[in-house]
């Protein structure tokens, strides 16, 4: 819905600006919004995005709707789950990187509990 739009970009720190034609859109900040150390962002973004959390050797395959995959990579970056190097985002899949000795199943099975909101 709108309203969920609109607070999620409130979350990631977006402004609504001005283009040079005159045109209004959304721009995120240059620098990153800190996060609070917490996985209720995490949480939130795979609860309402992820629609199945794949695990293959050191990588973790996260599938969303069209445009989602960015906002799921940017929460789970910030999120404190153990083993993860980082994420690669495109439209509606991202890829998360896991140290290898921590091993892809593991953080898929944790990526799971978080969206859960255990």
């Amino acid at each position: 819905t709108q309203a969920t739009v609109s607070r999620d970009l409130a979350e990631m720190g977006a402004v609504k600006r001005r283009s040079s034609d005159g045109l209004y859109g959304y721009a995120l900040p240059e620098e990153p919004v800190p996060l609070d150390g917490t996985n209720e962002a995490a949480s939130k973004a795979l609860a309402q995005f992820a629609t199945t959390i794949t695990p293959t050797g050191s990588l973790v395959v996260i599938k969303t709707p069209p445009g989602a995959a960015q906002v799921v990579a940017g929460a789970v970056d910030g999120a404190a789950v153990s083993g993860v190097l980082g994420t690669v985002a495109g439209d509606d899949t991202l890829l998360v990187v896991v140290d290898e000795r921590i091993g892809g199943w593991r953080v898929a099975k944790e990526l799971e509990r978080i969206g859960a909101g255990r």
